[in-house]
């Protein structure tokens, strides 16, 4: 009757354990997740600013593109008005 008092306290004692590393367990898988949701609210952030700087980049090159045609239809201008005396 002692030796089974004894094995059965073993196998609590085992069970004890294994419901503490489970509870370990289980806040890690909390801590991990709280961690996921802060990177993947960063990354959207990250994306956000991304894409206003490539817009930002495209407007400025438009705008470029735009004064070196309005310069060169001007000089054309120019020198066609000056062909006909103007």
């Amino acid at each position: 009757m002692e030796e089974e008092d004894k094995r059965q306290n073993r196998r609590i004692e085992l069970v004890e354990k294994s419901i503490h590393q489970i509870g370990d367990i289980a806040m890690s898988v909390e801590k991990m997740a709280v961690s996921l949701q802060s990177m993947v609210k960063e990354q959207e952030q990250q994306g956000k600013r991304l894409e206003a700087l490539e817009s930002r980049d495209g407007e400025m090159w438009r705008k470029a593109v735009g004064y070196a045609v309005t310069a060169l239809v001007g000089a054309v201008l120019g020198f066609m008005l000056k062909q006909v005396g103007l």
